[in-house]
């Protein structure tokens, strides 16, 4: 297991989890996690792959997630603005005025809203798996979960075999850490898609010790709820995005079909689009950590 140099950082009130790698006189790279998911989801292959490209690595747990603070979301709902003013704090706590931004899923969201509202900080752009931040995706994936056609206007929902999966597993029990373990597992290996090999014992390494070092597992569902809250700023347009952007993409995401992708690099100014064949909505395939570190080194090496 890679372990890197642990430190809490202050985000209004909020302690958050932050994890350190590499020199620090080398470029920084921040990695933003997805929906619910803690720091230690990007890859210790990814994370050592890029320490030996050069570059510094910092991750993090989001609040609600992991050894970050949580929050009662009733009584203090949050926004993706919010979490984004998180991942500043985690840069200001580490000294560090502008980072190579990395973002998965809704990682890749936050990362966007970075470099449309705080373009200094972000000295590149990579978003993995994601979609346009003012993509409300909501209307669409409930009339897809209802079996109605998606509107002319909006991008494609959900794949099928993600949407049944996402109504079986409601029903799935989770009345022990074995259940529910074994529930995160099989959501996982749906994300992975049905091309690339899916790494399983990889996969439960990861969800074993998410369950083991999260202080409130069920506060990550928290994330859902604040994904859905469009405010104006996430309607900010992303043609004012002037840091070189890196939109990588699987062709089996069973969440964003490459569609997403397609409008997320059409909208951003000299944006790159790269494909990857039989990739899906995770990063747990062989090999498949490595081959991302090496386009987020690439795409930072010379800006």
């Amino acid at each position: 297991m890679l372990i890197g140099d642990e430190k809490y950082v202050t985000s209004g009130g909020l302690r958050l989890w932050t994890e350190r790698f590499g020199d620090r006189d080398d470029p920084s790279v921040l990695l933003i996690m997805g929906t619910s998911a803690q720091a230690i989801g990007w890859p210790d292959e990814l994370v050592a792959r890029l320490v030996h490209g050069g570059r510094q690595v910092i991750r993090f747990d989001h609040r609600d997630t992991g050894c970050s603070d949580c929050v009662d979301f009733r009584a203090n709902p949050y926004t993706l603005a919010d979490m984004a003013a998180d991942t500043l704090a985690v840069l200001d706590g580490h000294g560090i005025d502008r980072a190579h931004v990395v973002g998965v899923s809704l990682g890749g969201a936050i990362g966007q809203w970075l470099a449309v509202h705080h373009g200094a900080r972000v000295q590149t752009l990579t978003t993995i798996m994601t979609s346009p931040m003012g993509n409300n995706a909501g209307p669409a994936w409930a009339r897809a979960m209802a079996g109605q056609p998606a509107a002319p206007d909006e991008l494609p929902p959900p794949a099928p075999r993600f949407l049944r999966h996402v109504m079986e597993s409601a029903q799935a029990p989770r009345a022990n850490p074995e259940q529910r373990i074994d529930a995160d597992l099989q959501t996982w290996r749906v994300l992975n898609g049905e091309v690339l090999p899916f790494d399983e014992p990889a996969a439960r390494r990861f969800v074993e010790r998410s369950h083991r070092r999260a202080h409130n597992p069920a506060a990550a569902s928290n994330h859902d709820l604040a994904g859905r809250q469009f405010t104006e700023e996430r309607l900010a347009p992303l043609s004012s995005i002037t840091s070189p952007t890196l939109v990588i993409h699987g062709s089996e995401d069973p969440i964003f079909a490459t569609a997403h992708a397609e409008a997320l690099a059409a909208q951003v100014p000299g944006a790159r689009l790269r494909t990857i064949e039989g990739m899906g909505h995770n990063l747990f395939s062989p090999g498949l950590p490595e081959r991302i570190a090496d386009l987020i080194v690439d795409h930072t090496a010379t800006r």
